[in-house]
């Protein structure tokens, strides 16, 4: 289905008008450009239709859940589900239609022209995006001291592929060259039909990771590597001649679209470099801003706290001494003071943020030291918990005070706790498995 083809197969129509109708509404252009350009209200407004069709869809249709979870920090809840099914719907019955009025038009080089442009930009701006973000090791932060104090056997799939990939800032950093790589070369028509081949290869990798660790942006990440196997078809006569047949291949003529009036060549390289500024400069400037703030709060101390791993050597609630034979219980076994306010305590504590077995809060120790409070989040404005604070000498703590209804007298001591993982080893030489 290359522009120079004047007569399509009968399938050959179909799947392309198919395929025309769903990524319009999945790589909506329009959305992408006000998303560049950080005008959300106008992606909002535009999405606004879809959202009603999708919510009356599902309630008619699909059932999928009687009520839809947005997405968010998921791709793939039950409104990811339902959009994904609406999409394919209004693509079936679009295609329908259209082969229906245009039963006679046996090809369509302007549509195939700027469908191939949409995938590709699309793909460029989204794999650019998440390459940065991997270059410069932000997605999957290096596992802070309350992750290493985890027992493996508590993280589900996906939390633990975060610290595989993070523990290692070196492999994060060329699986990141790798997408930005696919984005730069995407960008370019004589290097695009290259970039494709690599995207397939990136994505296929994140998807199987998706799959297998269950990472819940399983939609999203199968659609780009369609997306990219899709650009890749359309050169597939070339690729087959020149790699199974050994022929010389004429160059590609997908994305040679010939402008004839000034104006229009100056637009065109006007409207890339407009995208190159706003896609792949200003993420990295804006990431790069992100990164030196986290890079800051990642090591920042709350004096007079050193942050460390802390065991609760007594612990007497509502005046009844706890023995460590209940910990876990009633009673805490250990706490984490970890960098930037954030703590942890290993117990079941459900009026703490619990996670993997682990009770989560975050503290904020007054000016003087004295006093700490804990809160279930840094955003919240009411702690859940208020003791008053006492060092006696380095690596001790008395925590007394209330939590909720109860009150608590605490005694913490510093562990000098080692984890192997922090050394991040490397040996050219080893004469045994570690």
């Amino acid at each position: 289905m290359q522009e120079t083809t004047t007569h399509w197969t009968l399938f050959g129509r179909i799947s392309f008008r198919f395929a025309f109708i769903y990524y319009l509404f999945f790589f909506n252009p329009l959305e992408l450009l006000f998303g560049l350009v950080e005008m959300y209200f106008l992606s909002e407004a535009i999405n606004y239709p879809i959202k009603l069709f999708v919510h009356w869809f599902n309630g008619r249709v699909l059932h999928i859940r009687e009520e839809l979870v947005p997405m968010g920090g998921s791709g793939d809840t039950s409104y990811g589900w339902a959009q994904l099914y609406s999409y394919l719907f209004l693509a079936a019955i679009g295609t329908l239609v259209w082969s229906i009025v245009e039963r006679r038009k046996k090809a369509y080089p302007k549509l195939h022209y700027w469908l191939c442009i949409l995938l590709r930009y699309s793909l460029a701006g989204i794999a650019f995006t998440y390459g940065i973000l991997k270059v410069l090791a932000m997605q999957m932060p290096f596992p802070n001291l309350s992750q290493l104090a985890t027992p493996l056997g508590d993280y589900l799939p996906m939390r633990f592929s975060w610290l595989f990939i993070g523990y290692s800032t070196p492999y994060q950093i060329f699986s990141g060259v790798a997408e930005a790589l696919v984005a730069l070369l995407l960008v370019w028509r004589r290097t695009s039909l290259l970039g494709a081949i690599l995207a397939v290869g990136v994505f296929t990798n994140v998807v199987m990771l998706n799959l297998t660790y269950d990472i819940p942006v399983k939609i999203f990440s199968l659609n780009l590597l369609v997306a990219s196997i899709f650009l890749v078809w359309q050169e597939r006569e070339r690729l087959f001649a020149f790699f199974l047949q050994n022929r010389t291949v004429p160059p590609s003529t997908l994305y040679e679209k010939r402008l004839p009036k000034k104006w229009q060549r100056i637009s065109r390289i006007l409207a890339k470099a407009l995208f190159l500024v706003l896609s792949f400069g200003y993420s990295t400037y804006s990431y790069y801003e992100y990164y030196v703030q986290t890079q800051e709060e990642n090591t920042k101390i709350l004096e007079p706290i050193q942050p460390a791993m802390y065991h609760v050597e007594l612990f007497v609630k509502n005046g009844d001494t706890i023995p460590e034979s209940l910990a876990d219980s009633l009673r805490w076994r250990d706490v984490i003071f970890d960098y930037n306010g954030y703590g942890s305590l290993s117990a079941q504590d459900s009026s703490l943020r619990m996670r993997y077995g682990r009770a989560y809060f975050s503290y904020l120790p007054d000016s003087l030291g004295t006093h700490l409070e804990w809160r279930l989040s840094s955003w919240d404005s009411l702690p859940v918990a208020t003791f008053k604070m006492e060092i006696p000498h380095e690596g001790r703590m008395v925590l007394t005070g209330k939590k909720e209804e109860d009150s608590l007298y605490v005694v913490l001591q510093k562990l000098h706790r080692h984890f192997p993982l922090t050394e991040r080893q490397f040996h050219w030489i080893s004469e045994a498995n570690r």
